[in-house]
C-alpha cells in the first residue's frame, strides 16, 4: 500500500531543493551495565579512562584539521569547544573521585557524571551555555564509544546518496558528511544560527531544522523532498508534488545564476542614486564569498571570533594581522570593524565574567570594553595600525547614550597618541561610528549624530529590546516583528537624525537582508545595506529595479499602517508590483 504524502514545515537552514531516499540517523545508544570493580582494578580503570580521553582528543583534532582545510578556520573553531570539554579538569577529577568512592566500572561512572553535567546545563538561564549541551553530548558519546570499544556509526561511511533525517546532528556529525552521498538533511530541533545550519550553508547542502516530529513521521527508505529555501519537508510525495518540486529546483538554479550575473554591476537605483551594498563577515576566510557575490566592501566585521573558544586573549599583533589582511583584500572598498561585542550569548571562557540573570541586558559590548580598557585598547591599537593598509572604519556596539560614545573616543584618542609616539602609521582621519541597537540610542540619535561619523542600525537587538521579545524564545517568536510600526518609526528617526547632521546611515542587522523590507528601507533613506554575502545579489536586484521616488512613496504608505502584519502584506504587494521576478521567488 502506497504511503500517504505528508508535508511538514520547519525553519529554513540552508537554501536549495533536493529529493531522495531518507536515511534515519540515530545517535548511538550505549547500554552500560552497573559493574563492580575491585580495589586492585581501579588503576586499570583510570588508565582506560585516560586512554579513551587521548583517543577522543586525537579524533577531534583530526576532524578539526580536515574541516580547517576544507571549509576554513572559522568552522573548524567549532571543535575547539569540544577540546575544552575533554580538557576540563573538574570533569576528569569528578569521574576519578567517583570511581574510587563507588568502585563501579569507569564507563558507568563517566555516563553518570555526564548525565549530571547535561542536567545542570539544561537548567541554566544562559542560552549560550544551554547550546553547549550538544558539545558535551557529542564529546561524551565519543568517549563512551572509545571506552567500550564500539564501532562508530559515522555519516562518512554512507555508500549511496541519501537525505539524512535525525532528531539532531552534532557539529562533528555534519562535518563528517561527504557531500557526494548526503544530498540534504532535516532535523527535529535546531535554529537558523545553530552550528548545524552554519555547516549546511558552508557545504551548500539544502537543510531544514526545527521540524519537531519529523523522526516520528518518517522511516528509512521513504522518499523525501527537502526545500531548504522555504523550510518545507515532503515525505512520500505524490508524482504531482515531485514534478512541481523538480520544476522549482530548476527555477532556483536558474534564478541563482541570473542573480550572480549582477555581481559586477553597480548598486544604483533606476534614477541613478548610488546605494551602499556591503557584506557581514566574522573572519578573514569569509572575504572570498564577499567578492564572489558582488558586495562592495564590508559593513560589519564581527571581531568576537578572536575571543571565543580559546584559553588566552588575542594579542595586538594577531588582531593587526587579521584586520590588515581583510583591509588589503577589500581595497579600494571600506571595512567597518565592530569592536568586540562580547557578553550576552557570546561566551568569554578566559575571563572571569559573572553569571548574569539577563545577559543581553547586562555587562556586555561597549559596557564591557569601557570597564576593561586594558583589553579594549589592545583592539583599538590593532585596528588603527591596520588602517594604514586599507580603508577601515571603527564602530562601537550597543551604545546607549552620548557618554559611552565620548568615553570610547577618549580611549581611542589615547591609543592614537601612543601609536604616534611609537612612530607607527595609521589613518588619523579614520571614521568612527555607533551601532544603533538600543532604544535609548534610537530616541537620542540626534544627540549622537552630532559626535559620530556614521550610524549602522543593528536591527536584531533593536527589535528585541523595543518589543520586549526574546528572539531565541520559540514561545513568543511570533511577536518578533521587523515590520512592527514602532520599529519603522525608530528606523526613520535614526535615519532622519543622521542626515540632519550630515552623516550617512547604514543597517547591518538581519533586516538589511530581508527582501520584503528592501524598498521600504530604501524609501526611508537608508544609505547602506550590509548583509550576509549570499543575500547581496537579491538586494542589488531590487535596488536596481526601483526609483527613489517609488521607494519613498512605498515607505510613506507603510508608515500609515497599524500592525506588523499589515506592513508585511503591503510590502509584499509592492515588491510583486515593482520587482515581479523577485516576488515570484518569494512566493
Amino acid at each position: 500500500m502506497k504511503k500517504k504524502e505528508t508535508i511538514l514545515r520547519g525553519i529554513p537552514a540552508s537554501p536549495g531543493i533536493v529529493s531522495g531516499k531518507a536515511f534515519l540517523y540515530g545517535r548511538e545508544q550505549y547500554t552500560i551495565t552497573r559493574r563492580l570493580v575491585k580495589e586492585d582494578q581501579l588503576l586499570n580503570e583510570i588508565k582506560r579512562f585516560k586512554e579513551a580521553l587521548v583517543q577522543t582528543k586525537n579524533e577531534i583534532i583530526e576532524i578539526k584539521k580536515r574541516i580547517s582545510e576544507e571549509m576554513g578556520v572559522k568552522h573548524a573553531e567549532i571543535f575547539s569547544a569540544h577540546l575544552l570539554v575533554i580538557d576540563d579538569s573538574m570533569l576528569i577529577e569528578e569521574v576519578i573521585s567517583k570511581l574510587k568512592k563507588e568502585k563501579l566500572s569507569i564507563e558507568y561512572i563517566f555516563q553518570d557524571v555526564l548525565r549530571r553535567y547535561i542536567k545542570v546545563f539544561s537548567e541554566m538561564d544562559d542560552e549560550y551555555l544551554k547550546e553547549r549541551i550538544s558539545d558535551i553530548n557529542d564529546v561524551g558519546r565519543r568517549i563512551l564509544r572509545n571506552l567500550i570499544g564500539a564501532k562508530e556509526d559515522v555519516l562518512s561511511n554512507l555508500k549511496e546518496k541519501v537525505i539524512v533525517i535525525a532528531y539532531d546532528l552534532s557539529p562533528s556529525d555534519t562535518a563528517t558528511m561527504h557531500k557526494k552521498n548526503v544530498k540534504g538533511f532535516a532535523t527535529d530541533i535546531g535554529g537558523r544560527t545553530s552550528h548545524t545550519a552554519i555547516m549546511a550553508k558552508s557545504l551548500e547542502i539544502p537543510a531544514v531544522v526545527g521540524l519537531e516530529l519529523l523522526t516520528k513521521k518518517i522511516e528509512s527508505g521513504d522518499e523525501v523532498i527537502i526545500d531548504g529555501t522555504h523550510g518545507i519537508v515532503v515525505v512520500n510525495p505524490t508524482p504531482r508534488t515531485m514534478k512541481k518540486y523538480e520544476q522549482d529546483r530548476e527555477k532556483f538554479v536558474s534564478y541563482a545564476k541570473h542573480l550572480l550575473d549582477l555581481k559586477d554591476l553597480p548598486c544604483i537605483t533606476l534614477d541613478g542614486k548610488k546605494i551602499g551594498l556591503s557584506a557581514n563577515i566574522e573572519v578573514p576566510e569569509d572575504v572570498p564569498s564577499v567578492v564572489a557575490h558582488g558586495a562592495e566592501g564590508i559593513g560589519l566585521y564581527r571581531t568576537e571570533y578572536f575571543y571565543m573558544n580559546r584559553k588566552d586573549l588575542p594579542n595586538e599583533e594577531e588582531q593587526f594581522r587579521a584586520y590588515s589582511s581583510v583591509a588589503k583584500k577589500i581595497k579600494p572598498h571600506s571595512v567597518t570593524v565592530r569592536t568586540m561585542d562580547l557578553g550576552g550569548d557570546k561566551f568569554l571562557s578566559q575571563l572571569d565574567v559573572p553569571q548574569q540573570m539577563n545577559p543581553f541586558l547586562g555587562w556586555r559590548a561597549i559596557r564591557f570594553c569601557l570597564a576593561r580598557p586594558d583589553i579594549f585598547k589592545v583592539q583599538l591599537r590593532a585596528i588603527l595600525r591596520a588602517s594604514a593598509h586599507g580603508k577601515l572604519r571603527i564602530m562601537y556596539p550597543m551604545i546607549s547614550g552620548i557618554e559611552e560614545l565620548r568615553q570610547a573616543n577618549v580611549l581611542l584618542g589615547e591609543a592614537m597618541k601612543e601609536l604616534k609616539k611609537e612612530g607607527l602609521q595609521f589613518d588619523e582621519n579614520i571614521e568612527v561610528g555607533a551601532m544603533i541597537e538600543v532604544p535609548s540610542a534610537a530616541l537620542t540619535s540626534d544627540i549622537l549624530a552630532a559626535e559620530a561619523d556614521f550610524f549602522s542600525i543593528g536591527t536584531n537587538d533593536l527589535i528585541q529590546y523595543s518589543l520586549a521579545v526574546d528572539r531565541v524564545n520559540e514561545k513568543i517568536a511570533y511577536l518578533y516583528e521587523p515590520t512592527h510600526p514602532a520599529i519603522l518609526r525608530l528606523i526613520k528617526n535614526i535615519i532622519d537624525s543622521g542626515h540632519a547632521s550630515g552623516i550617512w546611515v547604514g543597517m547591518c542587522g538581519e533586516m538589511a537582508g530581508d527582501i520584503v523590507m528592501t524598498i521600504i528601507l530604501l524609501g526611508l533613506g537608508l544609505d547602506e545595506f550590509s548583509t550576509s554575502p549570499i543575500a547581496t545579489p537579491e538586494i542589488k536586484r531590487i535596488i536596481r529595479a526601483v526609483t527613489i521616488n517609488q521607494a519613498e512613496q512605498v515607505a510613506k504608505g507603510a508608515l500609515t499602517l497599524s500592525t506588523g502584519k499589515e506592513v508585511e502584506a503591503y510590502a509584499k504587494s509592492k515588491l510583486k508590483e515593482i520587482v515581479p521576478d523577485i516576488a515570484a521567488e518569494l512566493e
